[in-house]
Order: structure tokens, then C-alpha cells, then sequence
């Protein structure tokens, strides 16, 4: 696989891509040098997400091998730009919802490194209590709905947020993050039928890895370019960025805010990016799917040395700040593993408790005497 350029586009016609194009709304060289109008701190605060979630991520990877971490595990590793490019505009009461590569997200979103990390553990102070595990992250307070496992599940989720702000009248957002193999099945199409008819301000932000599991997704989809799934629905802008680049992410995901503010028009962002390490821990190198020099390609165009290199030569960054926010960084990382070392298993008695709205009507023994028949 390798990189093409990606497009802006209105749905409806042809015309609508034309005029797109032509007034200089494409992508991925629509970011301005002046950074979009953030400050030198704003800038270097989505850098340092950036960094907090790599190491992060590579530190999950480290304690996964030794044990630590049961069942599946998805790594964000590469995909940076777009967590930080599209969450940080956010306000804080705005909607998160994501799939089930969901730690960075969390991270970003404003979320403890060390509650994520005992999370993953399976600890009582994970997030989600150590219930949901790496692919259920979940913050209430945050506004973040949550890592999903079941492939496309929280898209009509999220419309149904999108509908509860209509509802209350309010001018929030839902930004809902997924992969490409989301946009072959029939959620996808249901949801953003939806949210285009009713006029939700939802946010559809497609994280195009290039790969469903091991399958490249020129091989399942009938079109050439995803973006363009958008375009059968009128009233929903739909557009594709460089996910590399966190800027371009920025700049797309601003744009679309405000019109989901405004007018409640929903949104489709395809981002192109990369993921460096395998679609799980279950498959942590290029695969046999990839080569690697393909992976060394996208690797050449880290979007962390994209960004710091950008922030350096324009003065708003030194050598020994980014080096700084790295140490810190893997300090982070290093105190999330200890603490969730340190943080004691749940105690099996709870595990109904978040299954039933009510008290369970019988007691531990009987609801899994069943066990007993077993043993």
C-alpha cells in the first residue's frame, strides 16, 4: 500500500467535488503555516498527547509479552495524528465513541494513564473497574462512551447520541472513531442514512489503516476510494485527510464541529493512516499480510517527527523540550505499569453487578449452580 492524495469533497454531484477542489479546500496541504491559530502551548500540548500515547502503548506491548495483560489487544502504535488531531477541539461536553483500538482515544480524551493501564490489567481501579478489559475502556465523567469489540456495534450508538442531543436541544457533538472494514457492513450505511436525514451532529471519523485484520481493503471494497461511501447520502459532508499529519486532522475535524454546531450537518472523515505494529497483539509485526518495507515506508513518515520537526523550524519548539516530554512520557508509562501491579483483582462476587440494572433476584450460589453440575 502506498500513500495517495486525499481529497475534500460535498456529497451530491459531481460539481460539488469540482468546486470543492477548486476553491483550495483540498487536502492534505489544507494546513495553515500558522498552525491553524493555536497558541505554542496548544501546539505543544497535542504533541505531547502524541508522545504520552506511544509510549504508553509501547509499554503496553512490553507487559502484554510478560503476561500481564489477557486477552485480545489492539495497539494504537502510528496512528497518533488522528486521536490528537481530532479529539483536542472537543469541548468537554462533547461525545467520544470509538472501537475496540480505544486506549490512545482515552488518553487524549483526558483519561489517567494508570487508569487505562489497570484497566488492561483487569484491576479494580481500571476505569471500567478491570470489567471491560483493553477493548472497553470506558469514562463516563469524560463523556467517553467507550471502546466497542463487535465490529461497526457503536456506530448506531453514536447516531443515537447524536439523536439525544437534538433531542435536548443542545450543541454538542459526537465524534465516533472506526475502521475501515466498518464501511462494508450494515451499520454503517444505516447510521449515516440516519444522521444525514434527521440532520445529527455526529461526527463519522473513519481511521483507514489500509487493513481489516490481515485483509487490504482494496481487496473487499467496491469502491476505489472510501470517502466516497459518504457521497450516497445528501446532507452529509464527507472528505478525506492525511492522517499522518495532525494539522490536517485538526483542520477537518474543526470545520466539522462548527457545521455540526451550527446546523447540525453531519460529517465523514476518512483519515489515511498507518498502523505500525500488527492489527493485534496476536499478530505485534508487519504480518504476512504486509511487507516490510512497506511498513518502513510509513514508518519514514512518523507522524510524532512529522509534527516536532514542523514546531521546531518554526521556532515554537526546542530540542530539549521534546526530549523532555519524551522522558516524562515514558515516566508516565512506567508509573501506569506499577500502579496497575499494585491495584488487587475485583472480587468474583461483582461480577453480575453491572449486568442488571437491579439487584440479581438470587444469590451467587444459585445463578451459576451450574458450575457445580460441571465440576
Amino acid at each position: 500500500m502506498t500513500r495517495e492524495p486525499t481529497e475534500s469533497t460535498t456529497t451530491g454531484t459531481d460539481e460539488d467535488v469540482r468546486e470543492d477542489a477548486a476553491s483550495g479546500n483540498g487536502r492534505p496541504n489544507a494546513a495553515e503555516p500558522d498552525f491553524l491559530g493555536m497558541s505554542r502551548q496548544e501546539c505543544v500540548e497535542i504533541l505531547r498527547l502524541m508522545i504520552l500515547s506511544r509510549r504508553f502503548e509501547e509499554k503496553t506491548a512490553e507487559v502484554y509479552q510478560m503476561g500481564k495483560i489477557g486477552g485480545f489487544c489492539h495497539l494504537y502504535i502510528g496512528q497518533e495524528a488522528v486521536a490528537a488531531g481530532a479529539i483536542t477541539p472537543l469541548r468537554d461536553d462533547d461525545y467520544v465513541i470509538t472501537a475496540y483500538r480505544d486506549h490512545a482515544q482515552a488518553l487524549v480524551r483526558g483519561m489517567s494513564p494508570e487508569s487505562v493501564m489497570a484497566e488492561l490489567y483487569g484491576r479494580v481501579d481500571g476505569c471500567s473497574k478491570g470489567l471491560g478489559g483493553s477493548m472497553h475502556v470506558f469514562g463516563r465523567s469524560l463523556n467517553f462512551m467507550g471502546g466497542h469489540g463487535i465490529v461497526g456495534s457503536h456506530l448506531p450508538l453514536a447516531a443515537g447520541v447524536g439523536y439525544a442531543i437534538r433531542y435536548r436541544d443542545g450543541d454538542q457533538v459526537c465524534l465516533c472513531f472506526f475502521g475501515d472494514s466498518v464501511v462494508n457492513i450494515g451499520s454503517f450505511h444505516e447510521s449515516l442514512n440516519m444522521a444525514a436525514r434527521w440532520q445529527l451532529p455526529v461526527i463519522f471519523l473513519l481511521e483507514n489503516n489500509a487493513y481489516g485484520m490481515g485483509t487490504e481493503i482494496t481487496r473487499v471494497a467496491a469502491v476505489d476510494e472510501l470517502v466516497h461511501r459518504g457521497r450516497a447520502f445528501a446532507g452529509l459532508h464527507s472528505e478525506a485527510v492525511d492522517g499522518m499529519d495532525v494539522l490536517a486532522v485538526r483542520q477537518a475535524t474543526e470545520e466539522a464541529i462548527e457545521r455540526a454546531r451550527t446546523d447540525k450537518t453531519p460529517s465523514f472523515i476518512e483519515a489515511r493512516c498507518y498502523r505500525y505494529m500488527g492489527h493485534s497483539m496476536a499478530d505485534p509485526s508487519h504480518g504476512t499480510y504486509r511487507t516490510r518495507d512497506e511498513v518502513e515506508q510509513w514508518r519514514s513518515d512518523d507522524p510524532i517527527l512529522q509534527f516536532r520537526q514542523a514546531l521546531i523550524d518554526a521556532g515554537r519548539l526546542e530540542e530539549e523540550e521534546y526530549e523532555e516530554m519524551d522522558r516524562k512520557a515514558i515516566e508516565q508509562a512506567e508509573a501506569a505499569a506499577d500502579f496497575a501491579d499494585q491495584s488487587p483483582l475485583p472480587d468474583p462476587s461483582t461480577m453480575y453487578d453491572t449486568i442488571y440494572s437491579d439487584a440479581y433476584p438470587h444469590d451467587i450460589d444459585r445463578r451459576d449452580a451450574w458450575r457445580e453440575e460441571l465440576s
